[in-house]
């Protein structure tokens, strides 16, 4: 049972966190203001916002639960989003930089044609619902163990069309500088409250735990087998987490207007540069404290699996210690962060959409419209987004893989289509639209496909299985191809079939 003090602290950190977003974002007078806050934001301001974006409620409690259940091997991603994070500072950046853009698809649009640029946005408003429904979802996971708490019997989707009003109404309010300065606020918290967490769990251990985690291959980091079978299927191997991660973090970090949005935000290509670099280097360590975290709630738990605890999922460990455990008002002040992290990133997500909508499918039908129009429709748009993340996020009740790997997996549907659209912009100027565009298609179907179908058998055989349901899986050992590798198969179809339609051309 939560203290009413925590109580207290939650309701009351949410409301200040409201209330200091909306002021330091000061009057939105253009529509520069609210999607681009006037491209004034210092760039360590946008490093800590890209952090806070992208980990939000998935990596505080999705990460811990990915080591409770396995071991550290998930943080060998982090060497590939440093690869792909550098790659995106030298060959993307310096093209959105120049010109007046105000999303990622714009390029697309001034190098190929407006049809592509508003195909490439419809497939960014697809993705972003899905995948930022899975984190609205994840966010009513650690409420829900509050309310239960308190002897309330709530169910997700009312925590979730909860969480979907406050958060419209605060975006609406604050746009884009609001929820920039807010989640430099939102990753100190979180941050701080995981590590009163780790030392609390240190503090209650008795005997060499290190020894017992590394007994149990709990401490295991690199995943060195080089066979061909594992690079292809286990999304942890080192070979797969460094390329296949890479290029998965050039997708998200440099099509994606989720982020884009924030480095089109900078004062120059400069501080573009520092904001993306220096990022990987605050993921890799947010990263080690909540493996970290996991991996002792592991030892505190004894290792039992959610059933035993009574849990729905996993992804409930690391909520159900913090109100179990906590000191009174430390467990309201780290749920508090965990909630107002996930508002924040789910508000980046909400003003992304309105941009890329209003930018990218309006387009020049809403060129000659004053300021004040364009701005009303920016902000209508963003609570008609509000609604449809609020329907998709009831979806994911039933899934029981863990949500950070759930909404790793959505967005591999797309972003290989989206990156290799770039990459054909950026390497070649012989592809027409009509090309990128039939490219894009059948990449996109492609990885439809690949990801319900293909599947390796226990003979190490691959072959296509329409989504085989668990008793098919089991029987005959299907494990499917690693989701690291999604993006960089669907970029590669993309590149190869742009790059063979563009023969036809003189």
């Amino acid at each position: 049972m939560l203290h009413p003090l925590d109580y207290v602290v939650i309701v009351g950190y949410l409301a200040a966190v409201v209330l200091f977003g909306i002021k330091s974002a000061g009057k939105q007078k253009t529509v520069g203001d609210y999607f681009l806050g006037n491209k004034e934001m210092p760039w360590w301001a946008i490093s800590f916002s890209i952090v806070a974006t992208e980990t939000s409620t998935l990596t505080v409690i999705g990460i811990p639960a990915v080591a409770y259940g396995g071991a550290l091997t998930f943080f060998q991603l982090t060497f590939g989003y440093l690869v792909g994070r550098i790659a995106v500072a030298i060959w993307f950046l310096p093209r959105y930089m120049k010109g007046d853009l105000q999303t990622a698809y714009a390029f697309l649009g001034s190098r190929f044609g407006p049809r592509l640029q508003g195909l490439a946005s419809v497939t960014f408003l697809a993705t972003r619902l899905l995948a930022d429904g899975v984190r609205l979802f994840a966010t009513a996971i650690p409420i829900k163990i509050i309310a239960t708490s308190a002897g309330f019997d709530v169910g997700y989707p009312m925590i979730i069309l909860t969480i979907g009003i406050l958060t419209a109404l605060y975006t609406y309010v604050g746009g884009f500088k609001a929820v920039v300065w807010m989640d430099v606020v939102q990753m100190s918290v979180y941050v701080v409250g995981a590590l009163v967490t780790l030392t609390l769990l240190l503090a209650s251990f008795e005997g060499d735990v290190y020894s017992q985690l590394a007994a149990a291959g709990k401490l295991q980091v690199f995943s060195v087998d080089g066979s061909l079978k594992t690079i292809l299927t286990s999304p942890y191997s080192l070979v797969t987490a460094v390329i296949g991660g890479g290029i998965f973090s050039m997708a998200s970090h440099g099509t994606d207007q989720l982020i884009v949005q924030r480095l089109l935000s900078c004062r120059s290509l400069l501080d573009a540069r520092k904001a993306i670099i220096s990022s990987a280097f605050f993921v890799m360590i947010q990263f080690a404290i909540f493996l970290a975290v996991g991996a002792f709630l592991w030892i505190h738990y004894g290792g039992a699996d959610a059933t035993t605890l009574g849990l729905a999922r996993l992804d409930e460990v690391f909520p159900r210690y913090i109100v179990e455990n906590l000191p009174v008002g430390i467990a309201g002040l780290v749920l508090a962060g965990i909630l107002a992290a996930a508002m924040s990133t789910l508000s980046s997500s909400l003003n992304a959409l309105a941009s890329s909508s209003l930018n990218d499918l309006i387009g020049k039908r809403a060129a000659g419209w004053d300021e004040a129009k364009s701005l009303r429709l920016s902000r209508l748009l963003t609570l008609g987004w509000a609604l449809v993340f609020v329907f998709l996020a009831t979806l994911f009740e039933d899934q029981q893989n863990p949500v950070v790997e759930l909404g790793l997996s959505i967005a591999s549907f797309t972003y290989g289509a989206l990156l290799g659209a770039f990459l054909l912009g950026l390497i070649t100027s012989k592809v027409s639209e009509a090309d990128a565009m039939i490219a894009f298609v059948v990449s996109v179907v492609s990885m439809v496909l690949i990801i319900f179908g293909l599947w390796m058998d226990g003979n190490g055989t691959w072959g296509f299985t329409w989504r085989p349901d668990d008793a098919q899986i089991m029987a005959r050992g299907l494990v499917p191809l690693a989701w690291p590798w999604y993006t960089a198969l669907g970029a590669a179809i993309t590149c190869s079939i742009g790059s063979l339609l563009s023969l036809r051309h003189r």
